[in-house]
């Protein structure tokens, strides 16, 4: 999975649709879990690292880097 690099904020697709329709998925929470946000209807959603990175079908838009001096 070294393929597929995703960071805080980003707009990934995930293999299967949310029940709304939606396929985008905005990454709100990196951890030991992450929590993905539906773009269509707003549900969040908390899923394990490992079953996310599986999941994943690709990253849609990357979000852009902040620099705090």
């Amino acid at each position: 999975m070294s393929d597929k690099v995703y960071q805080l904020n980003d707009i990934v697709q995930m293999k299967k649709t949310h029940p709304c329709g939606e396929n985008r998925w905005k990454i709100i929470r990196l951890g030991m879990d992450i929590r993905i946000k539906c773009e269509g209807c707003g549900h969040s959603v908390l899923v394990p690292r490992r079953k996310f990175e599986t999941k994943l079908k690709k990253v849609l838009e990357r979000a852009e880097e902040e620099t705090t001096n």
